[in-house]
């Protein structure tokens, strides 16, 4: 692997370096920090964004995994302008932290999706967030009904957030360079009562459901958990139609359908 700075960037932490100064520039003033806002970042690496983001905002919290990294981040910013958390994003309480939070960050492509689904269980406590990822998964994320790109993915995260594609970032604004263009997405949590649902943990599990087998019809894919039609005529949803063909407000009326049918399996 690549040394940055004197750091060997670690292929098990999924790490890539953002160097290309005009680049953090425009993910800076994508962000808009303000002094006083509590920004969160995850994965600050060798400080490229960390320290911008501190100089606009006065101070910042950061989550590193990568111990190395972050004894260099220790050295590099006093403790009252860096609130530095040794820990896994993917099993930290964000709730521990004062909200409203402001999340940003460059994140490792290989935890992205569980990530995004961890950090959306904390939706109400979070203003916006602003992230780095893979195009494809950016692209996914952001997806509309009907397209081939629209997924689980798209839906579990529309659920709760307006999500909106920003810009491409290029392979060459890393090190070491990835094989894949990056994209900048933000998400902002939707009002609360939007999309209300009676049981998330049943929403979840029929929207994997559903998206399994995205080729059958909704009847066919579902009938182990549906097993009678008329609860799709009661949501309002066609039973032959696709998973990808319904929208985020379809499969949360036909979730809050089932979690008031008996004996229902999903």
């Amino acid at each position: 692997m690549a040394e940055v700075q004197g750091h060997r960037a670690r292929k098990r932490f999924g790490q890539n370096f953002l160097r290309d100064p005009n680049v953090i520039r425009r993910i800076v003033v994508t962000i808009d920090p303000k002094p006083g806002e509590h920004l969160v970042e995850i994965g600050p690496g060798l400080g490229a964004l960390t320290e911008p983001l501190i100089e606009a905002a006065g101070q910042l919290t950061a989550i590193e995994l990568d111990r190395d990294l972050a004894a260099r981040l220790r050295q590099r910013f006093p403790a009252e302008r860096l609130r530095l958390i040794e820990a896994d994003a993917l099993r930290f309480d964000f709730a521990s932290l004062p909200a409203p939070l402001r999340v940003v960050g460059n994140l490792p492509y290989n935890v992205s999706t569980p990530l995004l689904f961890h950090l959306a269980d904390y939706a109400d406590r979070i203003a916006d967030m602003t992230f780095m990822l893979q195009k494809e998964v950016v692209e996914r994320m952001a997806a509309a009904p009907d397209s081939a790109a629209y997924g689980r993915l798209s839906v579990m995260l529309q659920q709760r957030f307006a999500v909106r594609k920003c810009f491409d970032v290029p392979p060459g604004a890393f090190v070491p360079t990835p094989k894949v263009t990056s994209s900048i997405v933000r998400l902002t949590p939707l009002p609360a009562g939007t999309h209300t649902l009676e049981d998330p943990e049943r929403f979840s599990r029929l929207v994997a459901a559903a998206f399994n087998q995205r080729r059958k019809t909704l009847r066919n894919a579902l009938k182990a958990s549906i097993p009678d039609p008329a609860l799709f005529v009661q949501a309002g949803i066609d039973p032959n139609a696709r998973a990808e063909t319904l929208a985020v407000e379809d499969f949360v009326r036909l979730a809050n359908v089932l979690a008031h049918a008996p004996a229902s399996g999903a």
